[in-house]
Order: structure tokens, then sequence, then C-alpha cells
């Protein structure tokens, strides 16, 4: 609705107190109209009573006089109209104005047997008051209805002179707020102002920015704290960044560079060896190596890609149901050529209720990961040596295990297996990516990965995915 924290703050703050000026205007209305509704119909009784001790006889009739002090009790600097009557039993007007109206129903109330009633007469708005006397004689008692009506101008006008001082009051000190409340966000707001300045004027290039918590409110220092952590997050995401690029670059130059000098050679060989084909063994171990450096080059530049496909946002939001069995079962077949060049006793282990067990995943980086962690184990243990695939459940839990008997990775390592391009061993070709790429995959599953040196071989490794919460 307001864009502007200043003018949403001010109208919390002003908004309900707007609401209570409201609310004590209407009572002090209220209680000034109480109080001139109270002396406006004490004046009216007084009068009827003065107008009752006027009543005398003459003869059989009684009679009535307005005598002056009756009148001057409506005397009033607003002019109001005061309107009398005076009947008898029958009805017939004794003093006063004829057809003054009189309530259609009679309810006296009090010592005095008053009724005060609202009504109009001659145009007029008249509050009106009428009781009744009994007067008597040697036939009886007779009845005499005195009725007193006035206008209401000074009671409005004694409403008013009530009412408005301390509504003015109210208004004054709401003008205060909104003036004072208006400063005090202007004065308390400049260090969130100070705060914006302090981060326009930063490099967006460089992230050496550090709010400084003590120069702002203690509500404020949690902001202060989370932009800092947020800056440190971006600089170790940039440094990782740059990093990656350099191996990246490094780990693509090499067979570049490779399949470079193998091309000048070939052309060199043929432009300046007229018999070149004759050196056939020697063209056959050219392009052998040629074709080695490029699948090396293919190897790296589908795993990044591998790599930053994991890294992808999405990668944590699509997951779909999807059968670790067969994804596994997949994987094997995939590598099993690998395992019979080299082999190695490549093999699973499923219990039978692990047959159509599921988890949460995407099916190709379900495929890579499993992949990654076959070809890794593959590569690293001996020739003549078993690798072993195990999918269980344990404790409501999904758990995926790869474990070889090759040599392990040495105790100073494991904490370095999961950086891109690190490679505990230089004995393999690998690219150093499949560990890096299998955590990031994990991370997307909100699966955990664990290493661990095999629980009964001398020597090996247990690789574990859990897709769930490990058990403790």
């Amino acid at each position: 609705m307001f864009a502007s924290l200043r003018l949403r703050l001010a109208v919390w703050l002003l908004l309900p107190l707007s609401v209570f000026v409201a609310v004590c205007g209407f009572l002090n209305w209220r209680n000034a109209a109480q109080v001139a509704d109270y002396v406006q119909d004490h004046d009216l009784l007084s009068s009827a009573k003065v107008l009752s001790d006027r009543l005398i006889w003459e003869g059989d009739n009684v009679q009535a006089s307005v005598p002056p002090s009756a009148l001057s009790l409506f005397v009033s600097p607003d002019r109001d109209r005061v309107f009398l009557s005076v009947s008898g039993a029958e009805g017939e007007l004794l003093a006063g104005s004829p057809a003054f109206p009189l309530p259609p129903v009679r309810k006296p109330e009090g010592v005095d047997q008053a009724q005060w009633y609202d009504t109009q007469f001659d145009g007029l708005a008249l509050r009106a008051v009428v009781t009744t006397r009994s007067m008597y004689d040697v036939t009886g008692a007779r009845g005499i209805t005195i009725a007193v009506g006035k206008t209401t101008r000074s009671r409005d006008h004694m409403i008013r002179t009530l009412w408005w001082p301390s509504m003015g009051y109210l208004l004054i000190a709401l003008l205060l707020a909104v003036v004072l409340s208006t400063a005090a966000l202007t004065l308390e707001l400049r260090p969130i102002v100070g705060l914006s300045k302090q981060l326009a004027a930063r490099n967006p290039m460089h992230l050496d920015l550090v709010v400084d918590p003590d120069k702002l409110h203690s509500e404020l220092r949690p902001v202060a704290d989370t932009i800092n952590r947020f800056v440190d997050q971006l600089r170790l995401h940039a440094q990782a960044q740059r990093r990656f690029i350099a191996d990246a670059a490094h780990q693509l130059r090499t067979p570049l560079m490779m399949q470079a000098t193998q091309i000048e050679y070939a052309r060199f060989t043929r432009r300046s060896r007229p018999d070149w084909t004759t050196r056939r063994q020697d063209m056959d171990a050219l392009w052998l190596a040629m074709q080695t450096s490029n699948r090396r080059l293919v190897d790296v530049t589908n795993k990044l890609l591998l790599l930053a496909q994991a890294e992808h946002g999405d990668a944590h939001t699509r997951l779909e149901p999807v059968d670790l069995v067969s994804t596994a079962v997949r994987a094997i077949e995939q590598l099993a050529a690998l395992a019979d060049r080299r082999r190695i006793d490549l093999g699973m282990e499923a219990p039978a209720e692990a047959a159509g067990l599921e988890v949460m995943a995407q099916p190709a980086l379900l495929d890579a990961l499993v992949s990654n962690l076959l070809d890794n184990a593959l590569r690293y243990t001996q020739e003549g040596g078993r690798v072993t695939v195990g999918v269980r459940r344990r404790d409501g839990i999904v758990e995926l295990s790869v474990e070889d008997n090759g040599p392990g990775i040495p105790a100073e390592s494991i904490g370095r297996v999961f950086e891109r391009f690190y490679r505990a061993s230089d004995n393999t070709d690998g690219t150093g990516l499949g560990l890096a790429i299998v955590q990031e995959i994990a991370r997307a599953f909100h699966a955990t990965v664990q290493l661990q040196a095999h629980p009964i071989e001398p020597h090996g490794l247990l690789v574990t995915v859990w897709f769930g919460v490990p058990p403790a």
C-alpha cells in the first residue's frame, strides 16, 4: 500500500492514536450533552413549579398567571423561545399557548411527577416538561396540567462550550504526535539510510563489504550480521568459482595442448616424409594417443557440465520417485566392461524387500551419482579386486553403499576428496570430479554422503549415501 517505511510506521503509530482521540471526543460530547440536558431539564421543571405556585382560585374556576420569575429562568444570549401551557382537568386552556403538544402517553416520574419529552411546535424543535398539580375546594380535587417547552439553542451552545475545549486539547495532542513522530522516525531511521549509502558506495565486484553492527539499533544488528554472513558466503563462493575455473582451465589445457602437438607432428611428418605411410606403426601410436587425449577432454567436459547441472537451483525442486535398485543395476551394466577389463569382481547385494525401493530424485542425476561412485571405485581398485553395490532400507532410511577392497584413502586426504579436481593418487587417469559430483547431487536430493574405511577388509573404502536423515 505504502512504499515508504517512514510513512507505514507513522500510519501504524497515528492510526490507533486517532481512533483514541475520536473515542475520547465522542465520550466528551456525550458527557457534555448529559450535563446540558440536565441543566435544561432542571430549568424546565423549576419554571413549571413556579407556574404551579401561581395557580389561584377565583370563584369556582382556577386562574393561572405567568410571573416574570418563571420566564427569567430561560433568559439566554441564544434567544431561545419559550412556550407555556396550563390546562384544566377537562383540557381547557387556562394560560399559555393553545394547541401546545403534550405527550400521547403520560409516564410521570419522581416525587414531582414530571415527564420530559422532545416535541415540535410552531416548526421548532422543543424540549418540554409536563407535570400535574391538584387544586382542592369544597367539591373535591381538580387536576391542573402544566407544560413548559423551550428551544434547544442554549442547550446546543452549552454542549459546544463544554465539549470543544477538551476536543481542542486532544486535536493539539494529535497534531503534536504527528510532528514528533515524523521527526523521531526521520531521526531514528538515519542509521538505515546510512547503511543504504554505505552499501551503494561499495563496488559490487569487490566482496569486501563489512557492516558495522555497533552503529545500528539493537533491532537492526541481526540484519547487519546476516548481511556480513551473506557477504562472507558470497566471497567463499566467488573464491571457489575462481579456483574451479582455474582448475578446469588447467585440466582442459593439458589434453588440448597434447592434441595440438600431436596434430602438428602428424602434419609435419606427412610433409617432410613422403614415405610416412610405411611408418604405420608410429602413426597408429600417434592416433591412439590423440584418441586418448580426446577421450580425456570429452570426459572432463561432460563431468563439468554434469557438475553444473547438479549445482543448478532447480536440481532440488524437481524431484520424483525413482527406483534405486533399477538405477544401480543399470550403472553396473554400463560399467561391466571396465570391470572385466580390469578383472574386478563387480556385484550387487540387495535383499528381496529392497525390490522397487524408491527415493526422491531426478532420474538422470541419480544415474550420474551411482555411476560416479562405481567409476571411482573401479578406477582406484587394483586388478583382481572386488567392488560391491548395496541397496537396503534401515530404520526407515534408504541406504546406498559402494564398497571395495582397494587401497582406500589416506587419513590426511579424507577431508579433501570432495574437492574438485583433487585426486588422492596420481596413478589413475581420473578427472578428480567424481566425488565432487556425488556430493553436489546428494545435496540436491537432501541426501548425506559418508566415506569411511572398510569395516571388515584390512584396506578398502566404504561410501554410503543416506536418502534421508542418517542413523545415529
